[in-house]
């Protein structure tokens, strides 16, 4: 089995709980993973500090990198990361990335994985969406992009905040080519 090697943006907007719980998956799922970097803005470590009630981002064993750090691996196509996602993604951070504004290491990574081609996974949380929000997803669609909206669903029945993000994670994950456990319709 190949070993992903795997970007994760957390971007600022309202939605630590969907970025808590991928960190999380990854974790179960080290065995199918090579390498985990992760950016994140101010904002996205002033939510998680607000929404969540702790500074838990810093204890994952992943390799973390400052938001300006453009000698991270993942800010070049030559070292080979597979997918990002973007988890949880502002309109502002959808638009830089929709609009190839290479501004920092998360919108440099994204315009990296389009450019080569690489899995790139938006989980947008804002709602609702304005004409230029669906033309920057249109655009980011036509340019090989997948916006997976933090839409949950509720067929699994959950009955926490965590497994109820876990359903658009998980949603993610699978995008992504992960080989996990997780609510399938149909399969009860």
């Amino acid at each position: 089995m190949n070993k992903k090697k795997v970007v994760v943006a957390v971007g600022g907007s309202s939605g630590a709980i969907y970025a808590k719980v991928l960190l999380d998956k990854l974790v179960q799922l080290q065995a199918q993973i090579a390498q985990v970097g992760i950016v994140m803005s101010d904002n996205a470590k002033f939510n998680w500090e607000y929404e969540l009630e702790n500074r838990a981002f810093e204890q994952y064993p992943f390799d973390f990198y400052e938001k300006n750090n453009f000698m991270a691996p993942f800010a070049s196509g030559s070292a080979k990361y597979g997918a990002m996602f973007v988890c949880p993604c502002s309109m502002g951070l959808m638009a830089r990335i929709a609009t190839g504004t290479s501004n920092d290491l998360t919108t440099r990574a994204a315009d990296v994985m389009l450019k080569e081609r690489r899995q790139l996974i938006l989980v947008p949380r804002d709602t609702p969406y304005n004409l230029i929000h669906i033309n920057n997803m249109k655009t980011l669609t036509e340019a090989g992009a997948i916006i997976c909206p933090a839409s949950p669903s509720f067929y699994s029945r959950p009955t926490t905040f965590e497994a109820l993000a876990a359903t658009v994670v998980d949603r993610a994950l699978d995008l992504a080519g992960f080989d996990l456990e997780s609510y399938r319709w149909g399969e009860m």
